[in-house]
């Protein structure tokens, strides 16, 4: 998973209509266990523009976005957003993320 800016979190919601953006921290052990999650994910849904970021570093995204907590996925789904706090399991974020790609 490519880490992004929020720039290419911009530029790929204007070419796709289900863009997933994750954030995370490095001290998070919960984030650990998510970002294995999203690995697998990337490889079952190949076609799905994601990436990552250190939410440490976009402090101005996560006001926008209101992000809570992290680990957080935020989902533009055709301008619907979602944000997805309890990672659950792989399963879960594959329903969640392949009803569109």
């Amino acid at each position: 998973m490519k880490e992004w800016t929020i720039e290419n979190w911009e530029q790929q919601q204007e070419h796709n209509s289900l863009v997933a953006f994750y954030l995370y921290t490095p001290m998070c052990g919960t984030c650990a266990v998510a970002s294995k999650m999203m690995d697998v994910i990337e490889n079952l849904l190949p076609d799905l523009p994601v990436g990552k970021a250190n939410i440490n570093f976009l402090e101005n995204f996560a006001m926008d976005y209101q992000v809570e907590s992290v680990p957080c996925l935020v989902i533009n789904d055709n301008g619907k957003i979602e944000k997805v706090y309890a990672f659950q399991s792989v399963p879960f974020l594959y329903e969640k993320l392949k009803k569109s790609s």
